[in-house]
């Protein structure tokens, strides 16, 4: 069947942040210095991660991954936002629109999910620390890691191919700066209750259910810390969780609660803010967060960079 004549639609409206032309040169510009920051900050701490062998540990090997999700996530969402912006158009194919779709859901799906493998981790490592080789192996590291990508994937996918069945009203308008699921979804024209039933369950599935296992690990890691004895002990436990509870608190304070409230209210501005956040500001934010506060990160990006000069 041809895809034209089964979703009436052959592009998508974005509204975009405004239609000032006056605002239009800055916004670009603070997008584009956003990613750049975002993606050579990350790819950083990939390069840190892997040329450091002391940094060959399971936190460090989940935060190169949660590195690549936060790249993957910008560069699904920003490049196309840059181009509206300078060609002046808010225009996305329909083609488009589903790709930057699934692409932007998976990878805010798989950073939900290795923030969670990286809470549990830190939950073996203080309160099972005489096991924590054993318990976090590579076996058991690797296959925590694949099972949130293919996760990630398939349900993504699942929601991509069930828009694919929906009708869409000609000249259809999305109130956001980007082919976001739940967006899109109000812009159908056919019944999209299926979708919505999908979608929460999938919404309790992959972020409520690895929200409670976090609460659960920081409860855990919380009482472990308050009974040791050493005063040092418990400053070295509450640094090495400090900067992941920084980055959960961001992700789901801006990401799920306000997409929660959101389905209880007809305003989409606070939408869109938690969507720049999460799609820009968290990623770019995220490499300094967990180099700043972390002293084996610190000695490693100068060894890093020392090598680098050297060489010239």
């Amino acid at each position: 069947m041809d895809t034209e004549n089964q979703t009436g639609v052959s592009e998508f409206l974005l509204s975009g942040f405004s239609e000032d032309p006056e605002l239009q040169p800055l916004l670009f510009v603070l997008f584009l210095s956003m990613y750049l920051v975002s993606v050579l900050g990350n790819l950083l701490i990939i390069l840190t991660v892997t040329s450091d062998s002391r940094l060959h540990t399971p936190m460090y090997y989940f935060l190169s991954h949660l590195s690549f999700s936060d790249i993957c996530v910008n560069s699904s969402v920003v490049p196309k936002v840059l181009v509206n912006i300078q060609t002046a158009s808010r225009a996305i194919t329909y083609a488009g629109c589903i790709t930057q779709m699934f692409f932007s859901s998976a990878f805010v799906c798989l950073d939900n999910l290795l923030l969670s493998v990286m809470a549990y981790d830190r939950f073996v490592a203080i309160c099972h620390p005489l096991h924590y080789t054993i318990m976090m192996n590579k076996h058991l590291c690797g296959l925590l890691v694949l099972v949130s990508w293919i996760a990630s994937v398939l349900v993504c996918l699942l929601h991509s191919l069930m828009v694919l069945r929906l009708s869409f009203c000609t000249h259809t308008e999305i109130a956001h700066f980007f082919c976001e699921l739940t967006e899109v979804l109000k812009s159908a024209c056919s019944d999209a209750l299926s979708n919505y039933v999908t979608l929460y369950s999938a919404v309790g599935l992959l972020a409520v259910v690895p929200l409670f296992g976090i609460i659960f690990s920081y409860s855990k890691i919380i009482s472990s810390t308050l009974k040791m004895s050493s005063v040092e002990g418990r400053y070295k436990a509450f640094s090495t969780c400090g900067s992941h509870l920084t980055v959960i608190s961001l992700f789901y304070g801006t990401g799920l609660g306000v997409y929660l409230s959101s389905a209880f209210s007809s305003s989409s501005s606070m939408e869109t803010v938690a969507s720049v956040i999460y799609s820009m500001v968290i990623p770019m934010l995220n490499p300094f967060i967990y180099s700043l506060r972390n002293r084996d990160m610190k000695r490693a990006l100068r060894k890093l960079f020392s090598r680098f000069f050297f060489s010239l």
